[in-house]
């Protein structure tokens, strides 16, 4: 039988009855047990296989009610990019095992993919794993690790066979950041806080039970993680007028003393441009209803950092010497990214980040060239050098 927006909102109005929204842990395991979690997603896993664009229906009815949420910034990486890799790769006992307490909150994940030797070209990466006997002894460095010093978990791509071409010799983990071996430091940012972090692993053991995919096939797994996490990054839900938009517009509209007429067009500009991505995301959005993300995931991404940059540049400028205020330069290790709870100045420092972070915009822009627009790709002469062979 397939499910109907009047019956989610019949079983999110039967949840909101029979549970106290006060108790938001409790609330929220009654959530996940509903299948009221992510619709999409299977019985017994949070979901009940209804239409993916039917989540809308269950998350307005509890916003009006005023349900709690599992407070999605802290735990966007294990939302969306954990979680769907583990629904696509993991076996039964994985996903029984952690797709429920990602959901609720109660373990924090990230991502170890990016090295120092292996960023924008992810494939180059030298991260060690060795079989022994039911266990993988893991060996390498990570860099640029968004939550790892609040993590529990971490997805992590690692190389098991140097001989084969760089593609091919690698494979998919689930590591436990408080084994042994695990070290996490803090790399302070343009902002003052560390909340990238650099991972060293010594010696790590992983059971092979916590291996996603096949092995040597850690590429594969991968690339769905990729392409949720631009989604993830890039094509979430937001109401006209979110976001940074939101926060110029309502300094122009409340500061009329530093209006210039040069500005009021760029502001013109970037509302109509980000109206543009926001309706994109929502086609986006539909487009996943049918099926898994494409490239075009990429195309979000890079339009949210190009945005996210040029509208925090605007509103400095509006601000004038205000702007160049800065309240807090603590080194902190903060839990999430609040770019509407801090000034002008911390927005326009930590935007610089965007083009990096989720896959550099150089990038994204070869993979929209590429598989969107169908032009030639750039020459690769390592494809079928063995990864060992490449130079360092």
């Amino acid at each position: 039988m397939t499910l109907t927006a009047d019956d989610l909102r019949e079983r999110t109005r039967k949840l909101l009855d029979e549970h106290d929204t006060a108790d938001r842990s409790a609330f929220l395991q009654a959530r996940f047990d509903a299948g009221l979690a992510w619709v999409h997603f299977p019985e017994g896993l949070g979901g009940l296989d209804a239409p993916r664009a039917l989540q809308s229906v269950v998350d307005a009815e509890l916003a009006a009610a005023g349900a709690p949420d599992n407070d999605p910034r802290r735990i966007g990486i294990g939302l969306g990019m954990a979680a769907p890799t583990i629904l696509r790769f993991g076996n039964d006992a994985q996903r029984r095992r952690y797709l429920r307490p990602l959901w609720i909150g109660e373990e924090v994940w990230c991502q170890l993919f990016s090295e120092p030797g292996a960023g924008s070209d992810l494939a180059a990466l030298g991260t060690r794993a060795v079989r022994d006997g039911d266990e993988w002894v893991v060996t390498g460095q990570k860099v640029w690790t968004s939550s790892a010093h609040t993590a529990r978990f971490a997805i992590l791509v690692t190389r098991t066979d140097p001989d084969v071409p760089k593609h091919q010799g690698m494979t998919y983990f689930i590591c436990d950041m408080h084994a042994p071996g695990v070290e996490v430091r803090p790399l302070r940012q343009i902002t003052g806080e560390a909340e990238f972090n650099e991972v060293f692993l010594t010696g790590v053991r992983i059971p092979d039970a916590n291996r996603l995919g096949e092995v040597g096939e850690g590429w594969k797994v991968a690339q769905t993680t990729l392409m949720n996490e631009r989604v993830a990054i890039g094509g979430h839900a937001i109401p006209r007028e979110g976001g940074m938009i939101g926060i110029a517009a309502k300094l122009w509209r409340e500061r009329p003393e530093l209006r210039t007429p040069e500005l009021h067009d760029r502001l013109l500009r970037l509302w109509v441009r980000s109206e543009g991505v926001r309706l994109a995301g929502t086609r986006l959005r539909q487009q996943l209803a049918a099926g898994s993300p494409g490239p075009e995931g990429s195309g979000m991404k890079l339009a949210f950092s190009t945005l996210n940059q040029e509208i925090s540049g605007l509103e400095l400028e509006l601000l004038g010497e205000e702007g160049l205020r800065y309240d807090d330069w603590t080194m902190r290790r903060p839990d999430k990214v609040d770019f509407t709870g801090r000034e002008a100045g911390y927005r326009y420092l930590r935007a610089k980040g965007n083009s990096i972070e989720g896959g550099t915009s150089e990038i994204l822009r070869n993979i929209i060239s590429e598989r969107v627009l169908g032009l030639p790709s750039e020459p690769r002469v390592d494809k079928d050098v063995a990864w060992k062979d490449l130079p360092r």
